[in-house]
């Protein structure tokens, strides 16, 4: 079983992603920012991570260059209500960029995907 770290600083987002992720047959861990956030993934060791960008104290793409700088193999899907970041260089390290939604069907799809690429490495 892939066990999945959403972080996100909105709750219904974090249980939305939490019921529908499990629903497929992940684990999911939750976090709801960026605080410790290396010292979250070295204690979970989570398969993949799925990252907000715009959270009230966190920058996720600053998040992610992080991330990128101590596990560049763990797959990072940036999810975001916003796709003015898509063009933002930072974004560039990540594996995937969603838009979010209520309708998770492309993040599934993307989780998917990077974890059967991380697999066949």
């Amino acid at each position: 079983m892939s066990k999945i770290l959403v972080v996100d600083d909105e709750e219904h987002i974090r249980f939305l992603f939490s019921e529908e992720l499990t629903e497929e047959g992940y684990q999911v861990v939750l976090a709801d920012n960026g605080f410790k956030l290396l010292e979250r993934i070295d204690q979970e060791k989570p398969d993949l991570v799925v990252l907000d960008i715009k959270m009230a104290e966190y920058d996720g793409l600053d998040l992610l260059q992080q991330i990128r700088n101590k596990f560049y193999d763990l797959p990072v899907i940036l999810c975001t209500a916003y796709d003015t970041f898509k063009e933002d260089i930072k974004s560039i390290s990540a594996d995937f960029y969603v838009i979010k939604s209520f309708d998770l069907t492309e993040l599934k799809k993307k989780i998917a995907r990077a974890l059967e690429t991380k697999v066949a490495d």
